[in-house]
């Protein structure tokens, strides 16, 4: 069985939330809502892509 990788696991988790927020930006016609979330979007995939360059997971 292999080892969970936490800190992918965690970017994954934002990376998803994010995603959710977005429906709820446009059910609740907010802007700032989907600012943030964009924000948070980009900042997990930015990481992911950064730790993989550092740890590369096999």
């Amino acid at each position: 069985m292999r080892k969970i990788n936490w800190t992918l696991l965690f970017l994954a988790f934002l990376a998803t939330a994010s995603i959710l927020s977005y429906g709820i930006a446009v059910a609740e016609r907010s802007i700032l809502i989907a600012i943030i979330a964009t924000i948070v979007l980009y900042a997990s995939f930015k990481g992911a892509a950064i730790y993989r360059k550092r740890k590369p997971v096999t």
